[in-house]
């Protein structure tokens, strides 16, 4: 039974404010057979690619129970990150590298976390419960509990939408025994717009509502660990860690916020990185670049054979003497992609 004290979520509402998150809502730790032959279908049809991970752990991603059999209630939160800038503007600008607009600061992991911490630990000394606290680490399937809950709705992109800050907000949840009334849904606003379909520059989507990841330039430039493949290069064009383009495109985010958290606010030397200036990173110097930012869990080589593909693209004559003397790099990553980006001039 769930509890009838509207007072207990009123106060996780208020104390979830005061912390600084910007949406929160409640639900069940059941998801509809439907979010769950989704999951199955995208996995069978190996859209996963090498996320491995995704397959091993279906089961509990599937049904939150089985991740902790104890839990009542799903207590999902939002992190608004929303850009002061329109992230499709800086694939104009082919001398430099195109960042993600989650990336350009800190990783919002550690940022979340640390929140969902002290909320948690709030909760559980208040009301004497169990809490357990999770952010894109565990096989949870956020978007789908944060739709259930009515933080907004899944685009045809799959993404998550909502109604006050459009496509950029950060999920995290906190799972407890304590039983609370579930949240109504959110209806799918998305109507006949499929703009978030076909601005894809590789034509990631089989469908509305299914994605391809072994296509998609998010999953090609920061989980897919080998060569990407030759037909996808040049549709990558400058962008060196992950992709924005159907999450800028939403007309909903007609109605989204800058972010008022600093740590989301880009860093001046990931704004507009130089090519050429990248392209001479060693280990040493990535890691200093990118510190606590989610770009470093790629790794150098991986980030450099990103740029790579951008230089190649860039038609920038000047980037040969940067790119030659990566031929001789001791990562094959780097030095096929440098043969690759040199054929292109």
């Amino acid at each position: 039974m769930y509890t009838l004290d509207t007072n207990i979520k009123k106060s996780i509402l208020n104390k979830s404010k005061s912390i600084g998150f910007d949406t929160i809502a409640f639900t069940i730790p059941t998801l509809a057979l439907s979010v769950q032959a989704g999951l199955h279908g995208f996995i069978e049809q190996g859209f996963h690619g090498d996320m491995g991970w995704m397959a091993d752990k279906a089961a509990k991603r599937a049904d939150p129970k089985l991740l902790w059999p104890e839990v009542q209630s799903v207590i999902m939160l939002g992190h608004n990150y929303g850009p002061d800038f329109d992230p499709m503007e800086k694939l104009q600008h082919r001398e430099t590298g195109v960042i993600s607009s989650y990336a350009l600061n800190n990783d919002y992991h550690d940022v979340i976390k640390k929140r969902l911490k002290e909320l948690a630990g709030w909760i559980a000394h208040t009301y004497g419960c169990e809490v357990k606290v999770f952010v894109d680490t565990a096989p949870v399937m956020e978007k789908s509990l944060a739709a259930q809950a009515g933080l907004g709705w899944q685009g045809k992109h799959t993404c998550m939408v909502s109604r006050e800050f459009g496509s950029w907000l950060f999920l995290g949840s906190i799972f407890t025994t304590l039983p609370l009334a579930p949240d109504m849904p959110e209806n799918d606003h998305c109507g006949s717009c499929r703009k978030c379909l076909d601005i894809c520059p590789t034509q990631a989507f089989t469908a509305s509502g299914q994605l391809d990841a072994r296509r998609c330039i998010s999953y090609l430039t920061i989980e897919h660990k080998g060569q990407i493949p030759l037909e996808f290069r040049k549709a990558i064009g400058n962008r060196i860690y992950g992709c924005d383009d159907c999450l800028a495109v939403c007309p909903w985010n007609k109605f989204a916020q800058t972010a008022q958290e600093t740590a989301y606010h880009p860093r001046k030397e990931l704004e507009s990185p130089l090519l050429r200036d990248l392209l001479k990173l060693d280990d040493t110097a990535f890691r200093l670049l990118f510190s606590k930012s989610p770009v470093k869990r790629i790794g150098r080589d991986r980030f450099v054979r990103n740029v790579l593909i951008a230089a190649g693209n860039s038609a920038d004559h000047s980037l040969i003497a940067d790119i030659t003397p990566l031929l001789a790099d001791a990562s094959p990553l780097v030095s096929e992609m440098a043969a690759w980006a040199l054929g292109e001039f």
